[in-house]
């Protein structure tokens, strides 16, 4: 069977470009999947997918005029329905035989085969294989159908769509669709859609294309055709790419270690806004660097999808790149234009920085009671109360434990969870609210507020997004917990809980955060008791809900271990038992790592796990006291003797905390404990005998079981 490169392209207005990543390789996936399982394209055909601002594309290798006939079995009814005594069809299986295109005639022919436990007739046919322009047809559809459109737009089919009424027909599509090309080699598939009919022509570039139309000579010719003919780089990761490269070349021009922002996401958007990029040096005054360099960084990003400069110390520099999509032999114009552009932006900023430093952050205040926060959990200078209670409530605990210094901590905790929410009246914020936290600490600062207040107000966010730093300071650390706590603790008391793909208020951010202050920061915080201690600072307002909520704390915990790399059974063995302080969770999970890894460890994990189905089936709970009076057996008293050396040294290192030679102690007891199932009737008919037996065991299940539930790793 002779193949040929497909290549399909839909023509359209501008996309949307933070999209455009997404829509290509959807649109390349879905089209491709549904060739190959049609039978038109191999399994291992290579699959290249195009995306640029005005244009969806995708070449598949390989792929067939016509797929190949199969053979089909399909199975009709038992043969005891569809034969009667004398072996003739009945009138059941006439009718399905005629749904299939069949008569009576191929009843001799039919296969049987046993169907689970009864013997079934099969009808087997040979289905001509379907051809390139039916399949091809089916796998466009498919794939417009499932694209992950951001949002939908209906438009009239005009004139040159060839439909009957122009301007009485909508479609509806991402953006207006204006033509389609289709290419198996060089011949052209005569494919439909969007009221399109394929071709072998597209267009270039809007302004600097050679020709218009672009004719595409054959399906291997198009990226290179639409490059040199068309003045468009089609390949997203190829424009990319090249934009990266000038990014790099524009800024060892500008010299002194000057280097472009490290920002994928405006590296995708600008990507999905050019089709031949072009990157210029531009520049602004000087007196704008008096603004923090966020506020600049922001503006530039934001809303002109700017490079912001930065010099080889990481401060902004006065130029900045832009990606431009023409390319003119004189660029004066465009940088001039740009620079013109920014320039407001850049004065507004820096009059909300002058114009927020006339009102000190403690004047800002009572400004916050006028601020929602929610309807049920009142407003953000209730909300702030709340987390200055909550603050002060983590400071007794880390005090308690002699982690922290009460007074001066509980002090600038305080000032800090007081002051931290002050920026949302500010100028800057409400123009950029994705600098709150980072100008409070600015405006900290002068004030005069020194350095562990300001960075406390402006860490108390972090972690902001999975990777971000923890905050900088201890006063930080309390204030992020107890910001996180107040949200999370709030939401779930009034069953505002997240859903399978909502979570409006980020509560599984905010507790992954919590998550990582604990474990990274090795805090002595009991979750069983911080989350219980938060509940009374919001009065009335909640019901406790602490108990789901430790549950989520836990799951969210679970998931974050396995993407770490973790096992799942490591995983399950650590968190089995609800491990209070969550700083010990790293520990215990490279402890059960090593132990896993010992020889015993099969033997010992499959013994814990007999031993917890035996004590479960026992009745009423087991008392692990032992009396060596009543061990008659060898085995047990091996057994009991062996465990008075091992566990007081597993317990020593337990509490010691070194928790992987804890349970390295263990595995001396693999033997007695594999003789003592082996010679020993646990459930003995002599009630003192069992019970004593129990005992025995139970004292080896609590022993075995400081670290994690070891039955977990049982095959």
């Amino acid at each position: 069977m002779t193949t040929k490169n497909l290549l399909l392209e839909l023509f359209v207005e501008e996309l949307p470009p933070k999209a455009l990543k997404k829509l290509g390789e959807a649109f390349a996936a879905v089209l491709a999947d549904s060739l190959k399982t049609q039978g038109l394209a191999a399994a291992d055909a290579a699959v290249t997918h195009f995306a640029s601002p005005r244009r969806l594309a995708v070449h598949v290798t390989s792929v067939a005029a016509q797929a190949a006939d199969k053979s089909v079995s399909a199975k009709l009814m038992p043969v005891t329905v569809g034969l009667n005594a004398e072996g003739q069809a009945t009138p059941a299986l006439l009718k399905k035989l005629a749904a299939l295109g069949a008569d009576a005639s191929v009843v001799p022919g039919l296969k049987r085969a046993m169907d689970g436990k009864a013997e079934a007739l099969f009808f087997e046919s040979m289905v001509t294989g379907v051809t390139l322009k039916d399949g091809l047809q089916k796998a466009l559809e498919e794939s417009l159908a499932r694209l992950p459109i951001p949002k939908v737009m209906s438009y009239q089919l005009g004139a040159e769509s060839g439909c009957e009424l122009p301007g009485w027909t909508s479609v509806s599509f991402v953006r207006p669709a204006h033509s389609l090309l289709a290419l198996h080699g060089s011949e052209v598939v005569p494919v439909s859609v969007l009221g399109l009919k394929a071709g072998n022509t597209t267009q270039g570039h809007r302004f600097e294309a050679k020709v218009s139309p672009v004719v595409i000579a054959d399906a291997d010719h198009y990226a290179d055709t639409l490059r040199t003919d068309g003045a468009v780089i089609a390949s997203f990761a190829e424009r990319r790419a090249e934009i990266v490269r000038q990014l790099a070349a524009a800024a060892a021009r500008v010299g002194h270690g000057a280097r472009a922002i490290d920002d994928e996401a405006l590296l995708d958007e600008v990507t999905g806004l050019v089709e031949r990029p072009n990157v210029l040096v531009c520049s602004f005054e000087d007196q704008f660097l008096a603004v923090p360099q966020e506020c600049l960084i922001l503006t530039m990003k934001a809303n002109q999808k700017y490079f912001p400069l930065l010099d080889a110390q990481g401060r902004l520099s006065n130029q900045f790149l832009v990606v431009s999509n023409i390319s003119p032999e004189d660029a004066s114009a465009v940088i001039g234009g740009n620079e013109r552009v920014v320039r407001p932006r850049l004065a507004d900023a820096k009059f909300f920085f002058d114009q927020d430093r006339k009102k000190s952050l403690e004047s800002r205040v009572d400004g916050l009671s006028k601020v929602v926060y929610h309807n049920k959990l009142g407003t953000q200078g209730q909300r702030l109360e709340r987390v200055r209670d909550i603050a002060k409530v983590i400071v007794e605990l880390l005090a308690l434990s002699g982690e922290a210094q009460r007074e001066g901590l509980a002090g600038q905790a305080d000032a800090a969870a007081r002051l931290a929410k002050t920026d949302l009246v500010t100028d800057m914020v409400g123009e950029f609210p994705e600098l709150q936290g980072i100008m409070g600490g600015y405006y900290a600062r002068h004030d005069g507020l020194g350095e562990h207040i300001a960075y406390a107000i402006e860490d108390h966010y972090k972690p902001r997004f999975a990777g971000d730093d923890l905050p900088r300071n201890s006063a930080g650390v309390v204030v992020a917990l107890a910001d996180k706590l107040e949200t999370l603790v709030g939401m779930f008391g009034i069953g505002n809980l997240p859903t399978g793909d909502k979570d409006p208020f980020a509560l599984r951010r905010h507790a992954l955060g919590v998550i990582r202050m604990l474990v990274e920061k090795d805090l002595p915080l009991d979750l069983s008791l911080l989350l219980p201690a938060t509940v009374p600072a919001f009065g009335a307002l909640i019901t406790d809900a602490t108990p789901a909520l430790a549950d989520f704390f836990y799951d969210r915990l679970a998931g974050s271990l396995r993407e770490q790399g973790y096992s799942a059974q490591e995983v399950d063995a650590v968190l089995a038992l609800r491990p209070k302080r969550l700083g010990d969770v790293p520990k215990r999970l490279l402890a059960v790592r090593a132990f896993a890894a010992l020889p015993e460890s099969a033997a010992l994990a499959a013994a814990n796990k007999r031993i917890g189905n035996i004590l479960k089936k026992a009745d009423g709970d087991v008392d692990p006291h032992v009396s060596p009076v009543l061990l008659v057996e060898a085995a047990e008293k091996n057994l009991h003797a062996a465990m008075q050396t091992v566990l007081p040294l597993a317990q020593a290192r337990w509490e010691a905390g070194d928790y992987t030679a804890s349970l390295q102690s263990l595995a001396e007891l693999r033997t007695p404990v594999d003789a003592f199932f082996e010679d020993v009737m646990v459930n003995a008919e002599a009630l003192d005998l069992r019970l004593n037996r129990l005992g025995l065991l139970k004292s080896l299940h609590i022993a075995m079981n400081r670290v994690a539930d070891l039955s977990k790793l049982a095959s």
